[in-house]
């Protein structure tokens, strides 16, 4: 006979999945993850013991992220992004082809310097306008905002920073995130690249061949979610200030790894960062930190928390030890069959129970398996590539995804599941494949056997 605490565990686990996806009039994901994880906590399957332990686990990855998402708001509140939009369609040069690669990039980089969530909610919007004032028609935008949706997510791939459940999950491995990035920003970046070159090839009939030159009333709209930035004294000193901005983030990207290599944890530089920031707008626009304590969406903080709990849960009910059972085989006998197998399964896993408790799961389980540390660490990168990547099969895979789709149908883009799984069915699944491979080789060639 099933016990109780194991029963009120899995239906916790079922039932917050359910309310995440379904989100009913537009409920806050912590909510349900929230209601589920006391659910969890009443079952008996996580101890206050276990609290401290998911606790200190999350705490570093929530504060780097929600610093980064502080970076993002005050750089949005400088109009650094409204600026960006605007240098994209004057680099496209009435060029559709030439627009598409440059929202990419875009993209990637958005990602690469904030976060994929961050990528999504800022950049998304400011697409939506830029090509609802060029006049385009319903089917030409969507090449821009579905591929732009997709590389923004699976972007956060190649360095661990760039994702909340990535940063979570090099906790438990114990992986500092300069030999995360060591080891994964070269085949996930490939990865990238192959898969807008599939993009570009499956939407190239439809893309414009020719799109407005100049761009005007390129101003935030109701439904995006930071307010407008300030006007300047001229396009150069605009220009001038925002190149200025633009190196400081980079600066403080680059201290984020060199604070990893050092032993320092990352979270201090990413803090330090934001309020630096902080500091500069303040002089600058006159504008107090005080609006950030309502700006700043704390709920990522109570979801991260409470999806541990509910995974945590799962893991001491002996969900983990089924796993073990499952996954042993596919990590044993060669790499290149571990990275393959294991970014499969969590391909599969991602995209029926979303990729942020998948990568826990995976994770947790690695973590009991006695691995090698190689072994260990190209299982897990393929579990990074699968979460990350391969969830973009279908539009519940992430969050992001889910949150993009409604950004977009705001903006009035009817862009429905059945026109994003006749993309992605095409090419997600070469570009997550390609991606274990090279993962493989390159780790392989990189490391050799130093890490057996």
């Amino acid at each position: 006979m099933i016990q109780p605490m194991v029963w009120m565990t899995i239906l916790a686990f079922v039932a917050t999945l359910i309310f995440i996806l379904w989100r009913p009039r537009g409920i806050n994901e912590a909510i349900p993850a929230t209601i589920g994880a006391i659910f969890v906590l009443i079952s008996g399957s996580v101890s206050l013991t276990d609290l401290g332990i998911i606790a200190e686990t999350i705490s570093g990855a929530a504060i780097t992220i929600m610093a980064t998402i502080v970076m993002a708001i005050v750089l949005e509140s400088f109009g650094f992004f409204n600026w960006v939009a605007e240098k994209l369609a004057a680099k496209a040069n009435g060029s559709g082809i030439r627009l598409f690669w440059y929202v990419n990039l875009l993209c990637f980089l958005m990602t690469l310097f904030f976060n994929n969530d961050g990528s999504i909610l800022i950049t998304t919007p400011i697409l939506v306008m830029l090509l609802n004032n060029m006049g385009l028609k319903n089917h030409q935008k969507i090449p821009y905002l579905l591929s732009g949706g997709l590389i923004a997510t699976a972007s956060s791939a190649p360095i661990g920073v760039s994702n909340i459940v990535n940063l979570i999950a090099l906790k438990i491995v114990e992986m500092d995130l300069w030999l995360h990035t060591a080891m994964m920003f070269v085949p996930a970046t490939l990865g990238l690249l192959l898969l807008v070159w599939l993009l570009f090839l499956r939407f190239k009939k439809v893309i414009p061949k020719t799109v407005p030159v100049k761009v005007t009333g390129l101003t935030q709209s109701s439904y995006h979610p930071l307010k407008p930035g300030p006007t300047y004294a001229s396009e150069k000193d605009r220009s001038r200030f925002m190149r200025n901005v633009l190196l400081f983030v980079f600066a403080v990207r680059l201290s984020l790894f060199a604070a990893s290599y050092f032993a320092i944890p990352v979270s201090v530089m990413a803090v330090i960062g934001s309020l630096v920031l902080l500091g500069w707008r303040w002089a600058y626009l006159k504008v107090s930190p005080v609006d950030m304590l309502k700006k700043t969406p704390w709920y990522i903080l109570v979801f991260a928390f409470s999806m541990y709990v509910i995974i945590y849960g799962l893991h001491n009910i002996g969900l983990t030890d089924l796993l073990i059972d499952y996954m042993r085989p596919m990590v044993s006998g060669s790499l290149l069959h571990a990275s393959v197998m294991m970014g499969a399964l969590l391909t599969v896993l991602s995209n029926i129970f979303n990729n942020h408790p998948a990568l826990m799961v995976g994770t947790l389980t690695l973590m009991n398996m006695d691995l090698s540390p190689l072994a260990l660490k190209v299982s897990y990168l393929a579990n990074v590539i699968g979460s990350d990547m391969g969830s973009l099969l279908l539009p519940m895979g992430t969050l992001a995804t889910l949150m993009w789709m409604h950004i977009v149908r705001k903006g009035k883009v009817m862009i429905t599941w059945w026109e994003y799984v006749k993309i992605t069915f095409v090419v997600i699944p070469p570009a997550t494949l390609f991606t274990l491979v090279v993962l493989y080789y390159w780790v392989s060639w990189l490391f050799g056997g130093a890490l057996q």
